[in-house]
């Protein structure tokens, strides 16, 4: 059996370490992820490096190679339409077309599908498409002096700003709404009310039909500790062991699940072909679960607390997925905490250039724990060393433990005796924040 993975952040390597448990690992990515190579080497497959947009190439990549199942779990990927290049090729393939990813590269159109399945979920919010519609929108929707303003495609979690943590008013979020009008591939913009309670995802696997649930994870998208600092793709997420949070009651995480079956159900209403995984943002209000956003794959950090707790097969999940097959059976999840922490290169989501840095980790220290590493944005250098590209999140830790302190405490004393390097974590990874939500260990 041969897989192919798509990709190359965190996301891919923890996604690609359970497909390499049962076949040889294929990847194509941007660049030479060390865990993904690894597994290629270890597994017996091969690894490219190109533009992980190219339909084309990744298709004859996998033609050439003989690909059983190809994986694509990223944003820029799914929507670039890589996916309907290999369902084209006939190549077993598992993700959405670009029709289906369109649920998270276009915000106006997921929040349209919100509005049909269940409008009551949908925040207040204007959809703006030149500067004369923008003061009313503010007026409106940021009445009390706060809202959201969101680009209409992908930024990487980086281009959504909240006035308070990110815009300091009205008058700074028109201008930076503004200034997103102003380019030239920018079709619009949302003006959103803010929002102030916990936030939660839940990554449904589906194969377009039948939608298997997951504990919920809990992501950290602010760059510093106490959710302080600009946003971020995440700084390390985290699941509790009886699937919820303190702040997330049984029934509130099952209206979300019904939201994101429906939305799954709304796009192949539409022959909007969708599987893989479909990841759903949710604020838990008191009078029930509110849309943040729908990303069309595999969250990162959030794959990696799935992948922890994942029990079974996943290639054979996989294959099950694009037969269209998948049942209760294909997919079971242990009964444990999971947390992925993230390090970083000091520059990270601050706008500041660096050179690459360079570090070290002991993995051979690693392998008689229960501890995982997955390389993000990193290469190894000759030397044994790794150094990071641009200043994004470089390597992941992550564990499953029966508690969340059993989790934080083996992660903390695993990177302190194994890491070496001037790369940097957020400490209170386990704590949860937002709205009205305390911090609970």
């Amino acid at each position: 059996m041969k897989s192919l993975i798509v990709g190359h952040g965190g996301r891919e390597a923890a996604l690609g370490s359970r497909m390499a448990q049962s076949s040889a690992l294929y990847a194509f990515m941007g660049h030479n992820n060390p865990t993904l190579t690894d597994l290629a080497n270890e597994t017996g497959g091969k690894i490219a490096i190109g533009n992980v947009c190219d339909g084309k190439a990744i298709t004859d990549f996998a033609l050439v190679n003989e690909i059983d199942i190809v994986l694509v779990s990223s944003d820029d990927p799914l929507a670039s339409g890589v996916v309907d290049n290999l369902i084209h090729a006939g190549v077993k393939v598992v993700g959405p077309t670009k029709a289906g990813a369109e649920i998270e590269w276009n915000k106006a159109f997921s929040r349209k599908v919100v509005s049909e399945i269940s409008p009551q979920s949908n925040p207040s919010y204007s959809f703006v498409t030149g500067i004369s519609e923008l003061d009313t929108a503010l007026s409106e929707i940021g009445a009390d002096g706060y809202v959201v303003v969101k680009p209409l495609g992908l930024t990487g979690g980086k281009g959504v700003k909240v006035v308070g943590p990110h815009l300091k008013d009205i008058t700074e979020a028109r201008s930076y709404a503004a200034s997103l009008l102003d380019e030239s591939d920018n079709a619009g913009v949302i003006i959103e009310e803010r929002i102030e309670y916990p936030e939660f995802t839940i990554q449904a696997m589906t194969d377009g039909k039948t939608v298997i649930f997951p504990p919920a994870t809990y992501d950290y998208p602010y760059r510093f500790e106490n959710d302080e600092g600009p946003g971020t793709g995440g700084m390390g997420s985290c699941s509790q062991k009886n699937g919820l949070f303190p702040f997330l009651a049984k029934d509130v995480y099952e209206k979300a699940c019904e939201i994101t079956y429906d939305a799954i159900q709304y796009l192949a209403t539409h022959n909007r072909h969708f599987s893989g995984c479909m990841n759903a943002g949710f604020f838990a209000t008191e009078a029930g679960p509110k849309v943040i956003e729908f990303n069309s794959r595999f969250g990162d950090p959030e794959a990696m607390n799935i992948m922890s707790l994942f029990d079974g097969d996943l290639i054979e999940t996989l294959m099950s997925i694009d037969e269209k097959k998948l049942s209760d059976k294909s997919i079971r999840f242990f009964d444990k905490s999971s947390m992925v922490i993230y390090l970083v290169a000091p520059e990270y989501a601050l706008g500041i250039s660096s050179s690459p840095r360079e570090f070290s980790i002991d993995l051979d220290s690693i392998k008689s724990s229960n501890v995982e590493v997955f390389f993000s944005s990193s290469e190894r250098q000759s030397t044994g060393l790794y150094k990071t590209i641009g200043t994004s999140r470089a390597v992941a830790f992550v564990v499953a433990e029966d508690s969340l302190e059993e989790a934080r405490n083996k992660l903390e004393k695993t990177i302190g005796f194994t890491f070496q390097g001037d790369l940097e974590w957020r400490k209170d990874i386990g704590l949860f924040f937002g709205g009205s939500a305390k911090p609970n260990p």
